[in-house]
């Protein structure tokens, strides 16, 4: 299934960039030539915002198959009765609409998706419930539904697309500067590419430092989110019961590790380490007047 979703996925991404430069250049005139910088930024920004928009507008989808997410209709138990009851209320007080709840079988974790902020989905493990209590399973709730309430999916996304537009970009312009030349100014098609390649694959780890130091700091704000929403008792012991865990316990697979509550090298890491998340809760909590 994983293949197939990766298949499907790239083809969506392929599908958009050819139909974007065939709408630009139809309807609106606009020729993209690759050789000039105009027309290398403007192919960049369609290469680099296609997949990333792609896999916001998709998230929701994607989860649900990669995760075997089972959506609750009508709760069929006292369980899944107070965990929609739970969203609603936080919800609610987020003032955002009414997510789609769903369960999943994996190690206790739980994730938020989806492309705005009243069309979402806050999924919880079935271990979740077996390892933390109904206070502790609030906050990580209140956890997922910060990240909806401030449009953490879209800014992630824009940051995506952003980094993509700028490591396609300035790969392919170093390239045509360094590569070799003919006679006639000509730029060889060999060396050009394999310069691109090995400047992309470089760009592309600074790219990811980047975006994982934004993941972290959007899980801080997350986690100051579910204490000024449900205080600060259910998120602190929920992380400190996970902390104890082998990270092998909890780990999401590696492309939903970002929209998990936890998740574990720091500088490549998504989540912050688990003992600062637990002092930066403290220092809220205090803030806000609260005692734990």
């Amino acid at each position: 299934m994983g293949i197939v979703l990766f298949l499907l996925m790239n083809v969506a991404v392929m599908a958009s960039i050819y139909l974007t430069i065939f709408i630009l250049e139809t309807f609106f005139g606009i020729k993209i030539d690759q050789s000039t910088t105009s027309g290398l930024l403007i192919f960049s920004f369609i290469v680099g915002f296609s997949g990333a928009l792609i896999s916001l507008f998709t998230s929701k989808w994607m989860a649900k198959m990669q995760m075997g997410v089972q959506i609750i209709e009508t709760p069929q138990n006292e369980t899944e009765a107070w965990l929609v009851d739970t969203v609603a209320k936080l919800a609610k007080e987020a003032g955002i609409g009414m997510p789609e709840v769903g369960i999943f079988e994996g190690p206790p974790n739980a994730f938020a998706t989806g492309w705005n902020r009243n069309d979402a989905l806050v999924a919880v493990s079935t271990s979740l419930f077996d390892l933390m209590t109904p206070e502790e399973i609030e906050g990580v709730i209140a956890h997922e539904i910060s990240h909806i309430k401030h449009g953490d999916m879209v800014t992630m996304t824009l940051l995506q697309g952003v980094l993509n537009t700028f490591v396609f970009f300035l790969s392919r312009l170093l390239a045509q500067i360094f590569a070799p030349k003919d006679e006639n100014g000509n730029v060889s098609p060999v060396a050009y590419a394999a310069i691109s390649f090995v400047l992309e694959m470089v760009l592309t780890v600074f790219a990811t430092l980047l975006a994982m130091w934004f993941s972290r700091y959007r899980e801080y704000k997350a986690d100051e989110g579910a204490v000024k929403l449900d205080g600060p008792r259910g998120i602190y012991y929920a992380l400190a019961k996970l902390g104890q865990l082998p990270k092998e316990e909890v780990a999401l697979p590696s492309d939903m590790k970002a929209f998990g509550i936890v998740g574990f090298m720091e500088l490549f890491s998504s989540h912050p380490p688990i003992e600062k998340r637990l002092e930066h809760i403290k220092e809220v909590a205090v803030r806000l007047g609260y005692q734990i």
